[in-house]
């Protein structure tokens, strides 16, 4: 039987839905959010990039729980949807839109400033903006795109609301990483990105997301006894936007394959939010939470503290950060 013949039999059809069905009821993890009861009445969360995929995922689970959601959206139309979409859901009217832009530090600094003044706490922080597939493009303040939204914009934002988070405390920080981080490298001379021209097109996400991976550890590190625990998590892949900015032929074969194997956006949040709200997640600082919610070993390459220090305080000059953390 040739080939055509084979893929075209019966039998080999009936394999490949039994095999898609079992792989997609494989997706999601041991821990499901639906069955998690914690209220958040009273708390403040505030998820980035939250007007669609995961972010808002993430967010109407926590509207759900009944907490303030502050969606920190680049697009003031695209959020406002969003907050509009998740009130009608959720019947939580105390949703919120405060524009930020993850790209340019002096929005971070805004919405740090603005969110300071307006919010009397900070209980949760998840830094779930990002993009990828961009091509090489330097922002207004000279930093790479890629490198500014997905991680030196999470970045500041994080470390100008520190102290609003220990004021709060217990608080909890996630960091979106990615299986990606693994492929990253760390070079602290230069994470402006202005020297990637001549690199693969995911090779600024891959770094991103390792140096997100790497600096929740080391905050994590520097946060103990703080009461603000600090954990990085994989969503797995998710069929999202993420792939808007590759070429059709791949965003066809990524939404083709991903309908069968991939997660949605609401079982990609499963990991955000468990680390957010769940009591298994009580105290847990510094960890690589996989997308099945469970601890796991990040990359060896998030493992030398020198190197983690060294990359953090080169994000410091990188943003020109003036609050150093205690040490």
């Amino acid at each position: 039987m040739d080939l055509p013949s084979l893929l075209g039999h019966p039998v080999w059809f009936l394999c490949s839905v039994v095999l898609a069905v079992v792989l997609r009821l494989q997706r999601k993890g041991s821990w499901d959010a639906r069955k998690c009861r914690t209220d958040l009445t009273g708390k403040t969360a505030i998820v980035t990039g939250a007007n669609t995929g995961i972010g808002k995922s993430v967010a109407i689970d926590f509207a759900k729980r009944n907490a303030r959601v502050i969606l920190a959206c680049r697009s003031r139309e695209r959020g406002q949807k969003a907050v509009d979409e998740i009130k009608r859901e959720t019947g939580n009217k105390n949703v919120i839109l405060s524009i930020l832009d993850t790209s340019s530090m002096a929005s971070v600094r805004y919405f740090a400033e603005r969110t300071l003044k307006e919010e009397k706490r900070l209980d949760i922080l998840v830094n779930n903006a990002g993009v990828s597939g961009l091509p090489f493009s330097l922002t207004s303040e000279g930093l790479e795109l890629t490198f500014a939204t997905n991680h030196l914009g999470a970045f500041l934002l994080t470390s100008l609301l520190l102290d609003l988070l220990k004021r709060t405390a217990p608080s909890r920080i996630v960091f979106l990483s990615s299986f990606m981080h693994g492929l990253g490298k760390i070079d602290t001379s230069n994470l402006s990105g202005k020297n990637l021209q001549k690199n693969r097109l995911n090779d600024s996400y891959n770094d991103t997301k390792l140096m997100n991976t790497i600096c929740a550890k080391e905050l994590a590190k520097r946060l103990q006894g703080t009461g603000v625990t600090v954990n990085s998590v994989n969503p797995g892949i998710v069929m999202t936007e993420a792939m808007r900015n590759y070429n059709f032929l791949l965003r066809f074969i990524f939404n083709i394959v991903g309908f069968f194997f991939f997660k949605s956006a609401e079982e990609g949040a499963a990991s955000s939010i468990y680390c957010s709200v769940s009591e298994e997640a009580e105290g847990l600082t510094g960890k690589y939470i996989d997308s099945d919610c469970s601890i796991v070993l990040p990359s060896d390459k998030t493992r030398d503290p020198a190197v983690n220090r060294k990359l953090w305080e080169a994000c410091e000059s990188a943003t020109n950060l003036n609050v150093h953390l205690e040490k």
